[in-house]
């Protein structure tokens, strides 16, 4: 079966480049959110990257159009989801908070559909034991921005089945992106190492061993990192960050404590980006 409906739940900076990136590939979409704003921001992200993609002549104007409007948008997650072969829970890292989305995508998705999180570190296993249909559920890890970013994860929990996970690697293929398979373990490959680098570079600055930008610096003409540690990290937000970083501490023990400058950063409302300030100022 190809997958040729799906939709996104969360309108975010994950979720509308999800969004995107499935309509941009021809795929019919949904988005959901709760919040109106979110969705009215989702669009005009939307709007704006094909409009780049018609500036770069990638896709014609009418493709544009064509595939933008069809995108929906609607804040009622039953619509969202009732007819769709893929759903991709893309809220926030709080697992009580994924947990009940699913428990509703269970009961609203059709019975053929594959549920997935976009997680970075969170056990699917666990999520997808809020459902009926465990062996249909899975996570995939897309990257931030999802638009340039070519990897999927496509994370297998214990009850996933081979022949979601075959369709999982497929999709993934529909909308131009390569994809590994991983076995669930906390932090997946990516955001396990990806995690512990960041978590060092924060240590480095609060030691006062170079500056955030030093550091970045170093990483990127170094160690041929296309973007430095703390610049990620202020992309990513600093606030999903922490998140990720004590639920790596809870499930893998000491290593993973988080920089003690990153706890005091989020509560200081210093997120990164979308605050305006983190370790730079934007």
């Amino acid at each position: 079966m190809t997958m040729t409906k799906i939709a996104v739940v969360g309108a975010g900076t994950m979720g509308k480049g999800i969004a995107f990136s499935a309509a941009a590939a021809g795929v019919s979409v949904k988005m959901h959110d709760v919040s109106d704003e979110a969705l009215k921001q989702a669009q005009i992200y939307v709007k704006d990257q094909f409009e780049r993609l018609v500036k770069k002549e990638k896709i014609t104007r009418e493709q544009a159009t064509k595939r933008f409007e069809g995108i929906q948008f609607t804040n009622e997650l039953k619509e969202a989801v009732y007819d769709c072969d893929l759903v991709i829970e893309a809220v926030l890292e709080v697992m009580e908070l994924k947990t009940s989305i699913f428990k509703q995508l269970d009961e609203f998705a059709p019975a053929h559909a594959i549920l997935a999180t976009n997680t970075s570190t969170m056990s699917p296993t666990e999520i997808a034991a809020q459902t009926m249909r465990p062996d249909q559920c899975l996570a995939l890890h897309f990257f931030n921005p999802v638009p340039k970013m070519k990897l999927i994860e496509v994370i297998c929990g214990l009850e996933t089945s081979e022949d979601t996970i075959d369709k999982a690697m497929r999709f993934g293929e529909t909308i131009g992106k390569e994809c590994v398979r991983i076995n669930e373990f906390p932090g997946f490959a990516v955001s396990r190492m990806n995690c512990l680098i960041g978590n060092e570079a924060m240590n480095m600055v609060m030691e006062g061993v170079a500056t955030p930008e030093d550091i970045d610096k170093a990483m990127k003409l170094g160690l041929n990192h296309p973007m430095g540690p703390l610049e990620l990290a202020d992309l990513v937000g600093l606030d999903t960050r922490l998140r990720n970083m004590e639920y790596l501490y809870k499930t893998l023990g000491e290593k993973y404590r988080p920089c003690p400058i990153l706890t005091k950063y989020v509560k200081a409302g210093r997120l990164g980006r979308k605050s305006g300030r983190g370790f730079y100022t934007y």
